[in-house]
């Protein structure tokens, strides 16, 4: 976890994300070749000049037109699989190349047969990176393995019996998760065309049991509860001047219901413990010595470093797999105070900080991130959810984040036990 993004546990059992052993298999696998063109938008003051960004990908997928599961049925037969990328940023010498591999999953937009929506998240591999004295002006990523995500909106222009032709446009991002500083990020806009090279048929019949799979109304309205626990072990950075990774420990559970094996919504709450901080604060570190701001803060170190608060929660069951999103409201994070005045300032903010030093001001900025917290990431079940197991344990990556800057990247580990399922009007 200290050199690796946590996110490649999952790239092997995503693939094919567990589908039941069937024959409509054999039949659905999708090769897709893209040629992408795009910017790169700076990431700080003084970003190295940059060309036309370019971008070749090779996916590897399935088609599940013919997949008899629920939840294949109530996404409207999605499209899933993994590719891999070279990207060429438009500055080999500042910003090098990157290489990625990305789960993805895709399926239809607005309800339009030939627009799609396309959604990855994965890791990168960057061959040029921040150095204090030979890259300085690079300030997007400081190491060499990196989260990725892509969002990517396709148009069929034109089809025939084994390809499908199409073009598209979409967002591409790559950061490290807030596990070493300076981390501003990679943001792309990129266009371009796509190839999908199919072998299968989409109107082919398939058995379930048995019942035979015509795709319409096959699937009774249903709900379930469930309620769940997970231990978490996640790595961040504090700030330039503390720039190791240290251990963020997280507790969290949560309550709610599953709608046709499907879609999963929850409240819940969680716990933190900031490794970082309590150093800091234990340490009687600059901003909390006698007559500073946060001088309190030692009479009680544990407690000032930890962080708890309330979330909902969103996710997509993919029998084996679940992508999940979450939002949280921090009732006590103090030591992120300390975080904002350190990182906000004047850059480069040393360790032991003058008075005169102009530190980061409590404005509208602060007020959000220092109360809602954001999380995102992916699930792989050790039943598949199609099952509905009683009870049932999960492995997760997942990125979190200050409303929308990043935190922390974390491995959790994972209970839930669901409730009879029942039929719903």
């Amino acid at each position: 976890m200290k050199k690796l993004p946590i996110v490649f546990l999952f790239l092997l059992p995503i693939f094919g994300f567990s589908q039941a052993e069937i024959d409509w298999k054999k039949n659905a696998m999708v090769f897709t070749p893209e040629i992408l063109l795009g910017i790169t938008a700076p990431s700080n003051f003084g970003f190295p000049d940059t060309d036309l960004q370019k971008q070749l990908i090779l996916g590897f997928g399935r088609d599940h037109s013919n997949n008899p599961q629920e939840w294949a049925y109530r996404l409207k037969r999605p499209k899933t699989g993994l590719s891999f990328g070279y990207t060429d940023f438009g500055n080999m010498d500042s910003l090098g190349v990157a290489l990625t591999v990305l789960p993805y999953i895709e399926f239809k937009g607005f309800g339009m047969d030939n627009f799609t929506v396309v959604a990855g998240m994965g890791a990168s591999y960057f061959s040029e990176k921040y150095h204090p004295e030979n890259n300085p002006n690079n300030k997007a990523v400081t190491t060499t393995l990196t989260w990725a995500f892509r969002l990517f909106f396709k148009y069929r222009i034109f089809s025939s019996e084994k390809i499908d032709w199409r073009a598209g446009v979409g967002f591409a991002h790559h950061s490290n998760g807030h596990t070493r500083l300076p981390n501003q990020g990679y943001n792309s806009m990129v266009f371009g065309v796509s190839a999908d090279i199919k072998n299968y048929v989409k109107d082919a019949s398939v058995e379930a049991g048995d019942v035979s799979y015509t795709g319409e109304n096959f699937y009774e309205n249903s709900v379930y509860e469930y309620y769940s626990f997970r231990g978490g072990l996640g790595k961040n950075a504090f700030a330039i001047a503390f720039n190791d990774k240290k251990d963020v420990y997280t507790i969290a559970g949560e309550y709610g219901r599953v709608y046709n094996k499907t879609y999963k919504v929850g409240i819940g709450f969680y716990y933190r413990f900031y490794q970082h901080y309590y150093d800091y604060i234990q340490r009687n570190e600059s901003l909390v010595q006698d007559g500073r701001e946060f001088e309190n803060y030692g009479s009680a170190p544990f407690w000032y470093a930890t962080n708890f608060g309330i979330s909902v929660q969103g996710e997509i069951l993919l029998n084996q797999v679940g992508m999940e999103f979450q939002v949280g409201y921090n009732l006590h994070k103090p030591a992120y105070k300390i975080d904002w005045r350190i990182n906000e300032g004047w850059d480069n903010t040393p360790r032991e900080i003058p008075e005169s030093w102009m530190l980061g001001e409590y404005d509208f900025k602060f007020k959000r991130k220092y109360r809602i917290a954001t999380r995102l990431g992916l699930k792989y079940y050790l039943i598949g959810t199609e099952k509905l197991p009683e009870n049932n344990f999960y492995v997760s990556a997942n990125i979190n984040a200050n409303w929308g800057q990043a935190d922390f990247s974390e491995l959790s580990l994972g209970y839930i036990h669901n409730f009879e399922i029942r039929k719903r009007k």
